[in-house]
């Protein structure tokens, strides 16, 4: 077997760029944000054409089914190649970030820093002395 038929997980998710680092990658692995076939995995677990992939990083959450192995991170456009989001989970992940904007304060951020007497009055109020 060559290197390119069977990659590590955390290799794979590094290489298709859903964590910056390979040691972020591992780490998530670790902590049950990522699932391969529906199993919670080690990041060691090699990664194989058509295993599908639940991947959590923050608030998102991404379905994938792994269409191509890499072991060397590229650039995005290759990255993009390498999997293929599913359409449910395009749609979860537009909703939740819709979702997220309305929730978002209307107002207008404040036009100054708080002076002495502003500061005065909101350790005050969280004080209530």
């Amino acid at each position: 077997m060559t290197a390119e038929q069977t990659v590590r997980l955390d290799k794979w998710l590094w290489a298709a760029r859903f964590f910056k680092t390979r040691s972020l990658a591992s780490k998530a692995v670790i902590g049950g944000h990522v699932h391969v076939n529906g199993n919670r995995v080690k990041p060691a677990k090699t990664v194989q054409v058509g295993d599908g992939l639940r991947i959590r990083r923050g608030a998102e959450e991404f379905d994938v089914v792994v269409l191509e192995l890499r072991s060397r991170r590229g650039p995005a456009v290759v990255a993009r190649s390498l999997y293929r989001e599913t359409e449910e989970s395009i749609q979860r992940r537009e909703l939740q970030a819709r979702t997220r904007r309305l929730a978002e304060p209307s107002g207008a951020p404040p036009s100054r820093r708080p002076d002495k007497r502003d500061r005065r009055k909101i350790r005050k109020f969280i004080l209530k002395d």
